[in-house]
Parts: structure tokens; sequence; C-alpha cells
């Protein structure tokens, strides 16, 4: 596949992936853990698949300051100017918004592909051609996203509507549509004109900062208005007092939302965002009573649909347990019912609050 020069993919690591706990933890989130057990991060995953369309120089990691050493350290090939460290967390708007002036300042002409760092493709060569049709829709002026095929009614995705997915494969949105309880989102399956919103964005830098100046105009004036302050010695306070100005806000709020040149390209190739345990489970070999184990002296008698993670050398026996997640990491445990994982930040909010979240050591 011959590469644009004016292609940037912007890989998004800066979460904290706290529905992963307790293997994903604020010092060392889940995007820099080797969570499929294949000898890679799902951050050096993801710069692996954006090689396929940007050159390794014109690879941007979005994160905060706290990670920089260890997106350094993970992607040994890149430079420190392409880690953007974002002084606070305030959402995808501010950062995208940051990168995307940052980028035009230096070239123009720039497409940007925006990539969360913590997503998982099997099929390859079906996401590389469903990127290249994204990447040529986005040329037309288009804001562009990936929607997923839903397999089953999760509630743990916001949904994107077409009018009739017969129609081909590049729609016009219709809406967004928030996170659904368990019966919307069954009756959003159930329609077939519904798709999941995957994250990932495809657009010209000059497209983005029309459509922040139209529908986030204070956005676009925080970071976008001047783009002779990046790049230079006076960035960081720029960046710093930008951000602590700006609102905290998601990319679809501020823009997707209100923007009537959006796209989505329907999308066939084997995803998942790993957002939660349960997205892990339907990635990994199951035994004739659909568990799922990762761990080398695990023994399962009377389970059923359990997901077991254990740590390598951790001897564990289960007996009895269906629907369950169970995940040892790091003097940390996790036994959870399947039914109740959407729960779990906020069991970690009264966690935190009777005593802090141990780190894990070193």
């Amino acid at each position: 596949m011959m590469k644009d020069p004016n292609t940037c993919s912007l890989i998004m690591a800066g979460g904290i992936g706290s529905r992963f706990w307790p293997m994903s933890t604020p010092q060392k989130p889940k995007q820099f853990l080797d969570v499929l057990g294949v000898g890679k991060s799902l951050l050096q995953l993801t710069f692996d698949r954006m090689l396929a369309f940007s050159e390794e120089r014109n690879i941007y990691i979005l994160t905060n300051q706290e990670y920089l050493e260890l997106v350094l350290e993970q992607l040994p090939g890149i430079h420190a100017s392409q880690v953007i460290c974002e002084p606070q967390r305030k959402n995808t708007a501010p950062c995208i918004a940051f990168a995307a002036g940052k980028i035009a300042s230096l070239n123009p002409n720039a497409n940007l592909i925006i990539s969360p760092s913590d997503h998982l493709v099997l099929n390859s060569d079906k996401f590389n051609h469903c990127l290249s049709t994204a990447i040529e829709t986005a040329a037309m002026d288009q804001l562009v996203t990936l929607g997923i095929q839903p397999s089953r009614p999760d509630t743990g995705y916001g949904y994107i509507e077409i009018a009739d997915k017969s129609a081909g494969k590049v729609h016009s949105v219709l809406r967004f549509r928030e996170k659904p309880d368990v019966e919307t989102a069954k009756q959003f399956v159930a329609s077939g004109n519904y798709f999941w919103n995957s994250g990932i964005f495809i657009w010209k830098a000059t497209t983005i900062l029309k459509a922040f100046e139209s529908h986030a105009p204070e956005l676009h004036r925080l970071f976008c208005q001047d783009l002779s302050r990046y790049n230079g010695p006076q960035e960081p306070d720029f960046m710093r007092d930008s951000f602590a100005a700006c609102e905290d806000i998601s990319i679809d709020f501020a823009v997707m939302e209100h923007a009537a040149n959006v796209s989505v390209v329907l999308s066939d190739f084997d995803w998942s965002d790993l957002g939660t345990w349960g997205s892990l489970t339907d990635h990994l070999n199951k035994d004739g009573h659909a568990n799922a184990v990762v761990g080398e002296s695990v023994h399962l008698f009377g389970a059923e649909n359990c997901l077991v993670h254990m740590p390598k050398g951790k001897v564990a026996i289960l007996d009895g347990l269906k629907d369950y997640i169970v995940v040892d990491s790091d003097g940390m445990l996790l036994v959870l019912r399947k039914e109740y994982e959407q729960e779990l930040k906020n069991y970690l909010k009264v966690l935190e609050a009777v005593k802090p979240i141990q780190q894990p050591h070193g």
C-alpha cells in the first residue's frame, strides 16, 4: 500500500481504562498492557496498524505527561516531539483540536486519522479497505467515522443511525445515539439501521478546523485561531493555558452531533474496543462450557460461561461458578458477575472512598 505523506495518524492513549481493573490501573492503563498475550501492548498493535497508512514520522501519540516515558519505551522508533502530552484530562475534543492545529500548522494539506489506542482489530485487510474508503470520502470535505455492525445489543457503546444500510458502504449519518439501556439496544440491533460508534475518525485538517469554528467556536478560538503559536518555544505555555481554559467535552458532543457533513463507512472487520472484560471474552478461545481462560494453571470444575484471567505462575481452582469474571493482577482480585460489569466503575469509586486503590509494585 502506498503511503500518502500527507496522511497523519493520531493515536489516543490518555485513558486510564478503569473498566479493565485490576490489570489496568492509573499507573499503567490497559493501552500499555499485553492483554491478549501476543507479546505486544494494545498501543504497539495500534501503531503497527497505522503504519499501513502513515510514515512513522507522521504518527502522533496523544496522551498525558505521566505516560510519556511509557510511550517512548514501547515505541522506541518515534521522537519525543511526536508525543503530545495534554496537561489536563479534558476529554477528546480539546486534545483533537490541539493536535489538528499543531499538524495543520506544519502541513495545511494534512489528512488525519484519529484512532483509540486500545482497540482490537483481527482482520487487517478488511480494516485497511474500510479505512481507505474513509480517506477517499474525507477528501470530499466530509467528517468520517467507522460504524461497526453490532453483534449483540451492547449497552457499552454509542450507536450511529443511518437511513438504509442496503444503499452501499458509505452513508450520511442521521444521528448519533448515546449508550442505551438494554431494551433500547435490542431495538437498535433489530432495526438493522444502527451501528456501533467505533470512535475512529478520518478527516482533512482543514475540514475539522472549519467544523470547530462552526460548532465549537470557543475551542476553535483557544486552539485553532492562531496556528503560529504551535511548534515553537511558546507552545508549552500556549498548551497549558488553552487546556486550563477549555471545557471538558467529547468530539461527539462538540462537533459530530451538530455537523451536517458527517459520513459513516459501514465496517465489517472483526473489531472490539476492549472497553470491558466482557468484550475481551468474545476474542478468546473457549472450552466446552463457554469458559475463556488466560493463565497456565487454572483448573475449572463445574464452571460455565466464565472469564478467568490469571498471571503467570498463579495456580487457581474454581468450582461451580457460572457467568463470572475472575481476574487476579498484582495483589488485586476481581470476582464479578458478568451482568454487573457496567457497575465496575461505581464499585471502584466506593473502593477509592474507603482506601486508595493499590498500585502495581515496581
